[in-house]
C-alpha cells in the first residue's frame, strides 16, 4: 500500500482527502444527508468555471429528459390538450436557455442575499446553486416515471387525466430544487438559517406558476 505524506494544510491533511476522491454520485448521496456540509466542501476545493458550468450541463441533461419523458413520450391527456405542436423545439430552447438562465439567476440570488446580510461572493452562490441544480435533477426524473405511470393508469383511472391532477408531480418535482438550492444559497451566503431563503424562493415560485397558469387558461400558450 503506497504511504501518502500528509502536509498540514493540505487535501491530504484530513477526511477532505477521501471526499475528493469520492464520485459524483457518492457527492450527491452526500449531499442528500447534508447539503449544507456538501456544499461547504465544494466551495473549499474552489472550483473552476468549467467544473460549475459541467454541473450545470448535467442538470440541463436531466432536465430536457424528465421533460421529454412527460410532454412527447407519454404525457397524461390533461398535458396533451395543452402542449404546442412545436413542443419539442421549446424543450431544445430551453435546454440552450437554462445554463445561462442559472447564471442570472445565481446573481439575482446573490444580490438578494447580500442585502440581507450575506456575506458570500456570486462564486460561492453559483457553485451552491449549481450543485444544488444537479443534487436536485434525480427527483425532477422520477417524478417524471410517475407522470408516465399516470398515463399508463389513465384508462383505468380517468381522473389521473387531469390537468389539476397532472400537475402534482411537477409541484413535488420542484420542491427539491428549491430546498437544495435554499440550502446551497444559506451555506454560500453564511447564514444560519435556510429557512429565509426557502420560504422566499418558494413564494417566487408560486408567484411564477400561478402567472403560468393564469396565461395558460387564457390560451396565450
Amino acid at each position: 500500500m503506497e504511504n501518502v505524506t500528509r502536509i498540514p494544510g493540505s487535501l491530504v491533511d484530513d477526511d477532505d482527502y477521501l471526499d475528493n476522491r469520492q464520485s459524483l454520485g457518492t457527492r450527491i448521496f452526500r449531499s442528500w444527508r447534508d447539503m449544507r456540509q456538501a456544499t461547504r466542501d465544494l466551495i473549499d476545493e474552489k472550483p473552476n468555471e468549467h467544473r460549475l458550468i459541467f454541473f450545470v450541463l448535467l442538470s440541463d441533461i436531466v432536465f430536457f429528459l424528465s421533460w421529454s419523458l412527460k410532454t412527447v413520450v407519454s404525457p397524461v391527456s390533461g398535458f396533451q390538450n395543452h402542449m404546442p405542436l412545436q413542443i419539442g423545439a421549446i424543450l431544445i430552447g430551453a435546454l440552450l436557455l437554462r445554463t445561462a438562465a442559472m447564471y442570472v439567476f445565481s446573481l439575482v440570488m446573490t444580490l438578494g442575499a447580500r442585502a440581507a446580510g450575506g456575506q458570500g461572493t456570486w462564486r460561492d452562490t453559483r457553485t451552491g446553486i449549481f450543485w444544488a441544480a444537479l443534487v436536485a435533477a434525480p427527483f425532477g426524473l422520477i417524478m417524471a416515471l410517475v407522470t408516465i405511470a399516470m398515463s399508463w393508469a389513465e384508462p383505468t383511472i380517468p381522473i389521473l387525466g387531469s390537468e389539476y391532477v397532472a400537475l402534482i408531480p411537477q409541484l413535488l418535482g420542484l420542491l427539491p430544487f428549491l430546498w437544495f438550492v435554499g440550502l446551497g444559497l444559506a451555506e454560500a451566503q453564511g447564514f444560519r438559517s435556510h429557512w429565509g431563503g426557502f420560504l422566499v424562493l418558494l413564494l417566487l415560485a408560486i408567484v411564477a406558476m400561478v402567472g403560468v397558469a393564469v396565461m395558460w387558461m387564457n390560451g396565450i400558450f
